[in-house]
């Protein structure tokens, strides 16, 4: 019976695999039921993601356009020439905000279509590049202001900046210190600010203290990956989603990845979308996706479902890790398990344990000093079933 099962896991693996550019299937402790799918594609380099009005905007940035996408209709232009527009946010009365990378302005557009300039150039020098936005809730327009688009002839500030533009319109320089600030965000009670520094691949966190002071950065997570770090949104539990290489990293507030959701390209923002704002829509590269439904916690119901399971393996932990990780699972009867390591292409590379355990949970370790940087499956497999889970190894 554990041949069978585990052969019938390899090829689920080699299934994976196959379908990576299509459809992904991942578990994680803070997504359940996720199905990444193809909303979209034959852009030419997708970002912003917007919900508005029952439909997704989208910039495309090199066709220097906005397109809207529906459901039942899919995607049309919505406004173009964008100015280049990369992130897009909606204000206080929901009209649509653009950072124009092309105009290196960032811009309100007016119900009769015309722009309305909010911000394009600080101390009498013209802006580099406004590149993503967050809307605090007090009306105030949070921005960066990378130099992605121009050269260094183009340049008047020479440096990098975050800005904020008061409700009355004042702008104000908040920090000048990253070498190239992308995605911003707040925290769920505004009393942090998120910004993504692109090249570096790390994560810095301020303290908002009054209308024109943020303080105490500090470096809140680094990619360890190489690649870009770029846009992010946090949920209403203040997990933070980062756009990065390979796709979505999830952190908890204390910065400890949780999960990479594994999407194809260069993966450049995401935001939450739907009626009930549960899914999540993602741009990279050429193409829009979408994961339905995410859920930031489980409903007790459900979690009733996970409780009657015979059998249980957990997210493991740390996810990356670069030399060991813990393994939890959760068994209702005693019996042997097995847990196994799977690659990409269905291959057993290790067996973690393959003996007798009583009812309850338990914790292994794999050691993988030996093994190479890349993608694994963690395979459960007991006489009342198997289960899966994917973690990443980085040396």
């Amino acid at each position: 019976m554990l041949v069978f099962k585990s052969n019938y896991l390899i090829y689920k693996v080699s299934i994976l695999l196959v379908t990576l550019y299509q459809i992904i299937s991942a578990q994680s402790s803070v997504t359940t039921d996720m199905q990444l799918e193809i909303v979209d594609n034959g852009f030419q380099f997708v970002e912003g993601p917007l919900w508005k009005d029952g439909a997704l905007l989208f910039s495309d940035i090199n066709a220097n356009t906005i397109y809207r996408w529906k459901a039942d209709s899919g995607s049309a232009v919505y406004y173009s020439p964008s100015g280049n527009s990369n992130g897009l946010a909606l204000d206080l009365n929901g009209k649509l905000l653009l950072a124009q990378q092309g105009k290196r302005q960032l811009v309100r557009l007016e119900a009769n279509g015309s722009e309305t300039v909010l911000a394009s150039t600080y101390d009498g020098k013209k802006l580099n590049s406004p590149n993503d936005i967050a809307v605090k809730s007090d009306g105030s327009i949070f921005f960066t202001d990378p130099p992605y688009g121009i050269n260094s002839n183009q340049e008047e500030l020479h440096f990098y900046g975050i800005y904020r533009i008061s409700p009355s319109g004042i702008l104000y320089l908040l920090d000048k210190t990253l070498n190239r600030p992308n995605g911003i965000t707040f925290s769920p009670d505004e009393t942090k600010l998120y910004v993504s520094d692109s090249e570096t691949r790390r994560i810095y966190i301020w303290d908002v203290v009054s209308d024109t002071s943020i303080v105490n950065k500090r470096q809140f997570a680094f990619i360890n990956v190489s690649g870009y770090a770029d846009g992010m949104k946090v949920d209403a539990n203040g997990l933070l989603f980062v756009a990065g290489p390979l796709g979505i990293w999830v952190y908890n507030t204390s910065g400890t990845v949780l999960d990479t959701i594994l999407v194809p390209g260069q993966t450049t923002n995401c935001n939450w979308g739907d009626a009930d704002r549960k899914t999540l829509y993602i741009t990279s590269g050429t193409a829009v996706y979408r994961i339905r439904p995410v859920y930031t916690s489980l409903p007790d119901q459900r979690q009733d479902q996970l409780n009657m399971k015979s059998l249980q393996l957990y997210d493991s932990y740390p996810n990356p890790f670069n030399s060991s990780t813990q393994i939890p699972f959760y068994i209702s009867k005693a019996g042997r398990v097995k847990v196994d390591i799977f690659n990409l292409l269905g291959e057993n590379i290790t067996t973690v344990v393959n003996q007798s355990y009583p009812t309850g949970s338990h914790l292994v370790s794999w050691n993988a000093v030996n093994i190479s940087t890349g993608l694994y499956y963690i395979c459960l497999t007991t006489n009342e079933g198997a289960d899966l889970k994917k973690c990443m190894l980085l040396k």
